[in-house]
This record gives structure tokens, sequence and C-alpha cells, in this order.
């Protein structure tokens, strides 16, 4: 028995293609794993832990052997309760709008509270990064307004999708599978619908094979 952790980033709900074709992938997912446990985490609904002062405060003790604060103390357990959640799943789903060319602002705070030394990642004495949440695949749905392939001027603009499977790949993952749904603005709505329909078609297909 497996655990999947299925991470919202939209707060648009059954509006959100990134949600809507990640929700199909899960459900297909259930229903030819039976017996695996799934776990959501909707980033705008979740009560990510603040990375303020005090919880860096609290980082940086660690990283230099130092005791913390009380106040230090309770913002790091935050932190590391959110970090052993996430790494306790064997399989990981994602759900990714473009906002601005990059991502939403509650998952760039969740990645910027998980990807911690000594947590998700080690540095060796010769300042070599290695990742430390290995041998766990990862399928991400990417919806976006425009369409930004590869090799097309626009592909410059994708802040997105370069930015989620680069930090994955630093936090160890190396079996990264991606869903583009695009573009949901840019050719009217049932370019968008069309787009929407087949990307849900074969996320359900993925999902047998995940």
């Amino acid at each position: 028995m497996s655990k999947l952790l299925y991470i919202k980033a939209s707060p648009m709900g059954k509006l959100s293609y990134s949600t809507t074709v990640a929700d199909a992938f899960v459900e297909a997912y259930k229903k030819s794993h039976p017996k695996d446990q799934v776990k959501t985490i909707d980033l705008f609904s979740a009560n990510i832990p603040e990375f303020d002062f005090v919880a860096a405060s609290g980082k940086y003790k660690v990283m230099r052997g130092k005791p913390h604060s009380p106040e230090e103390k309770q913002a790091w357990d935050k932190v590391i309760a959110t970090i052993a959640e996430f790494k306790d799943a064997d399989k990981y789903v994602l759900a990714v709008p473009m906002w601005n060319f990059s991502i939403p602002y509650r998952l760039k705070q969740y990645i910027d509270v998980i990807v911690q030394p000594g947590q998700t990642f080690t540095v060796d004495s010769g300042g070599n990064y290695k990742g430390s949440v290995t041998g766990k695949p990862a399928f991400v749905v990417f919806a976006r307004g425009g369409e930004y392939a590869k090799g097309t001027p626009a592909e410059q603009y994708d802040q997105q999708s370069k930015y989620v499977e680069s930090i994955l790949r630093f936090m160890g993952f190396t079996d990264i599978r991606s869903l583009m749904v695009e573009p949901t603005l840019a050719g009217g709505p049932e370019v968008a619908e069309q787009k929407r329909n087949a990307a849900i078609e074969k996320a359900k297909q993925m999902a047998g094979e995940f």
C-alpha cells in the first residue's frame, strides 16, 4: 500500500483547469490503486507555517548548532511537522496554475517551508547539493492561459513548469511526469474546453501507470 499526497495550488476550485485535470487523475488513480491512501492538501485553506524572522532564525540556529529560544522552537517545530507530512508520502500529485508566468504565492510559501537543509536536501563538504526525497514519482498538472511551448519565443516567460520541476529535482525527484493544459484563455472558451477534456482523458490514462 502506497501513500499519495495531492497538493492543490489553486484557489479556484472546480473552475481551475489544473485542479479539474488533477482531480480526474486522482480519481482514476484511486480506482486502479484501491488499497492506496490519498491525502489532499489544499494550499489556500491549509495552515502553512509562516516562514518569518522567528522561523528563519530557528533554521540558522539549527545550522549553527545553537539552542532555540522557546519562540524559535515553536516555529521550527511547525516547519518540521510540515516537512514530515510531505516526506511521509510515496507518490505526489500537484495541480499548479500559472500566475504572472510563475506559480501561486501559497505554493511558493509551501516550497519555502519544506525545502530545508538536512530535511529535503543535504550539502556535502565540497558544497555539493544532494536531494533527500528519492525513489518517489511526482505527477504535475500545469495550466496556463497562453502557450509556452519549447523552442518558441514565449518559452522564456515560462517560470512555472521550469521552477516546479527544478525544485523537485533539487529535492531528489527523478521521476517527474507532467501534463500541460494550454491555452485556457488565449484560444477562447471552446479551445479551452477542448484542451481541458483532452487533458482529462490523458490524465486518466497516466493514472493507471503511476
